[in-house]
């Protein structure tokens, strides 16, 4: 159940966040106000990017996956998909929801729309591309 509410629940974040970062390079390229809309996407954006990672870390531990690291020790790393799926999945994701979190703490404290916007464009877009990098495309939603 862990692991179909983490698939699907990656739809949502991904949908959310590209929403997040259409709205924040409309509002930077047409000079616009800084409004509540623009304030709720991104903060809703934060909130399902960090269900998103306690549903993976969840997942992570009690998965049957995660005993391949006292099974193969060291050799994780040169199994491409063990590696994807205990190294470079969640740290690459983490990565990006501490992306997220930055950027919505950084754009809370800039004065004017301008850079609130810049900002929230920034990071959000390094989380989405980090996102999409490390997605088990073969897997997924399964």
């Amino acid at each position: 159940m862990i692991k179909t509410l983490h698939s699907y629940w990656a739809y949502l974040v991904l949908v959310i966040l590209l929403l997040a970062v259409v709205k924040a390079f409309m509002g930077l390229l047409a000079k616009k106000d800084y409004d509540a809309k623009a304030f709720r996407i991104s903060l809703f954006t934060l909130i399902v990017s960090h269900i998103q990672l306690l549903l993976g870390l969840l997942l992570y531990f009690t998965s049957e996956r995660f005993s391949l690291w006292s099974e193969m020790g060291g050799e994780v790393m040169s199994n491409s998909l063990a590696r994807l799926y205990l190294v470079e999945h969640p740290l690459i994701n983490i990565i990006a929801v501490a992306l997220i979190t930055i950027g919505y703490s950084k754009h809370k404290k800039k004065l004017t729309s301008t850079p609130k916007y810049k900002t929230i464009a920034v990071f959000y877009v390094i989380a989405l591309v980090l996102f999409l990098s490390r997605i088990p495309w073969g897997s997924w939603p399964n």
